[in-house]
């Protein structure tokens, strides 16, 4: 049997990229994934992906996938999502807050008046979804009392990357997860931060390709990327732990994590952590 055969996941945001990674890796270890996302016609946004796709390659990887369409700016969907959870499964026993709106001109070297408004998008999608989805999962977790949390953030939560909305959000994700761990600690439910360094999306290869000048800096390096399964594993591998709940509370690097529980990327190799060049977590586990 796999290890997560009888565990229950939402990963948001998994029509491609990282959630999809997520997905996959958690599928490899036998669990039940509910896939969320808005793309479920092939063709409909410019990155290719779907909820549907995603979800048929869990159940080839060994999992069970079932695609969601939902908008994580809408509430009503979200609560929709989860209320199908509880009564498909009658439990929920990891959720991965990944669901994250990126704009177009994220990695533009313009000023944050420079760019518009709209780019607040990004606390609506990618901090905001992450406490609507988190609510309506502890509501799950806490009477059963077990669950964990995992939010994707990254170094940016501590040192300029991109733009100012950008890295307040991260920061705020990290701080959230810290702060959500205090209260569900006594449920044994843990809430952690996880931070990601470049990882090989569609849209991170896009840019690569359209700007060449990214593979010099530091943090779009690609000699330091992973593929999209690593955080996956690395989250498998906390879900497995039985002692994950001395963790809840901390901001960890996900390169530094998977040396401790020896996980690989999917080639065989860790990605480096980027500590000493970029920053280090500011909260520990409580």
């Amino acid at each position: 049997m796999r290890s997560l055969s009888n565990k229950v996941a939402v990963v948001t945001g998994a029509s491609r990229g990282i959630g999809k990674g997520i997905a996959l890796a958690l599928a490899e270890e036998g669990a039940t994934v509910y896939v969320t996302g808005r793309t479920v016609t092939p063709g409909s946004y410019p990155l290719p992906g779907t909820v549907g796709e995603t979800a048929v390659e869990v159940d080839r990887r060994g999992g069970k996938g079932i695609a969601v369409q939902v908008d994580h700016a809408n509430d009503a969907q979200v609560a929709a999502l989860f209320e199908r959870v509880k009564a498909e499964q009658g439990r929920l026993d990891i959720l991965v807050n990944n669901a994250f709106s990126l704009p177009e001109d994220l990695t533009e070297p313009k000023s944050f008046w420079e760019k518009p408004l709209s780019n607040w998008e990004m606390v609506d999608v990618g901090v905001r979804s992450n406490f609507v989805a988190a609510w309506h999962a502890a509501q799950i977790m806490a009477p059963q009392r077990s669950g964990l949390i995992v939010a994707t953030s990254g170094y940016v939560g501590v040192t300029y990357t991109y733009g100012v909305v950008f890295g307040t959000c991260k920061a705020a994700v990290d701080r959230m997860a810290r702060d959500m761990a205090i209260e569900l600690k006594p449920y044994n439910v843990a809430s952690v931060s996880l931070w990601l360094g470049l990882t090989f999306t569609e849209r991170a290869e896009r840019n690569l390709s359209r700007n060449p000048a990214m593979k010099q800096q530091t943090v779009t390096d690609p000699n330091v990327g992973s593929s999209v399964e690593f955080p996956g594993r690395v989250i498998a591998a906390l879900a497995k732990d039985p002692n994950v709940l001395k963790r809840t509370g901390g901001t960890y690097i996900a390169a530094e994590l998977a040396r401790e529980y020896g996980v690989t990327d999917i080639n065989g190799n860790v990605p480096p952590s980027l500590r000493a060049q970029r920053g280090s977590p500011i909260w520990a586990p409580v």
